[in-house]
């Protein structure tokens, strides 16, 4: 791995890394977030009777709208013609916790670990908007890259 900075051109000015010369690959970018809430909201949510409509819903929307719009959110990010973005949810009753999972999908020159990342930050913080009013103490915790293949630095899984 070089230990040359990417991001920063010669003269220590950021810019957009040229991908041109990269041939395009397969590339798959699996991220995860969990969501803990109180009982009320926990329940409100699963009844899918919380007043602002369905939570997984609206969040699964917004996660594939903001691995859609990375590139406008995240500076340097190359706007990416992705051809698939999946966000789930698991619902674990006992913690009170929704634990949720994006994937982005493209064949390109550069990878979808941004656009994974910033699908389960978005569903997190959906899910935290349409909750608040019902329990302000919402923790969203343990948003991370878990798995990512294709590309010149090869195929990558968290231990």
């Amino acid at each position: 791995m070089s230990d040359q900075l990417t991001h920063l051109n010669a003269a220590g000015e950021a810019h957009m890394v040229d991908v041109s010369s990269k041939s395009e690959t397969l590339r798959i970018a699996t991220a995860s977030a969990t969501v803990s809430l109180g009982e009320q909201a926990f329940a409100q949510l699963t009844a899918g009777n919380n007043k602002k409509g369905d939570v997984l819903a609206v969040a699964r929307i917004a996660g594939i709208q903001a691995a859609k719009k990375c590139s406008d959110l995240i500076p340097l990010c190359h706007p990416l013609m992705l051809s698939s973005v999946e966000v789930e949810f698991d619902l674990d009753a006992s913690n009170c916790q929704v634990k949720l999972r994006s994937r982005c999908k493209i064949t390109g020159k550069t990878g979808v670990e941004m656009e994974a990342l910033t699908a389960a930050s978005i569903a997190a913080l959906t899910i935290y908007d349409m909750c608040k009013a019902v329990d302000k103490g919402i923790v969203i915790s343990d948003i991370r890259l878990d798995k990512k293949s294709g590309g010149k630095s090869g195929d990558w899984q968290r231990d």
